[in-house]
């Protein structure tokens, strides 16, 4: 009798079974992890148009007549690429509040508005507004 080497169809129909088992956990972490990424980088973009608006007060003595397009060259995250959120700035002569609202029909859709003023306080909650204070920060709790 010869022994015949290889893999019969039940083998690897199971094997095929734990891999799609294994996609199907590994898929959304997956998505939220990009969710994640895009909103970290938003952030990060946040953060670099407050620098520009600290810089526009120090050469302009104030906030007035401050918009997206001196101080960032848009109104959209990322500049480049797929727009990912729209940017709202809100300016008085003395202060600021710069928000980044997720656009429709993207991933970060329902993921909540990115929200920062002069002061330096942040808020972020996850899929709605929020307010920034003193205790308020980016890490959604």
């Amino acid at each position: 009798m010869v022994k015949k080497s290889g893999f019969t169809l039940i083998e690897l129909l199971i094997v095929v079974a734990i891999i799609g088992i294994l996609a199907s956990i590994a898929y959304p972490s997956y998505q939220d992890y990009l969710i994640k990424a895009k909103r970290v980088e938003a952030q990060s973009e946040l953060l670099v148009i407050a620098q520009n608006l600290a810089k526009y007060k120090a050469t302009n003595g104030n906030f007035s007549n401050a918009d997206l397009s001196r101080v960032y060259g848009a109104n959209v995250l990322p500049k480049d690429g797929a727009a990912m959120y729209d940017l709202v700035l809100t300016v008085t002569n003395s202060n600021w509040i710069l928000s980044a609202s997720p656009k429709n029909g993207t991933r970060q859709q329902g993921n909540g508005s990115i929200v920062i003023n002069s002061m330096g306080q942040k808020c972020w909650t996850k899929g709605s507004t929020c307010t920034p204070s003193a205790t308020s920060n980016w890490d959604g709790k």
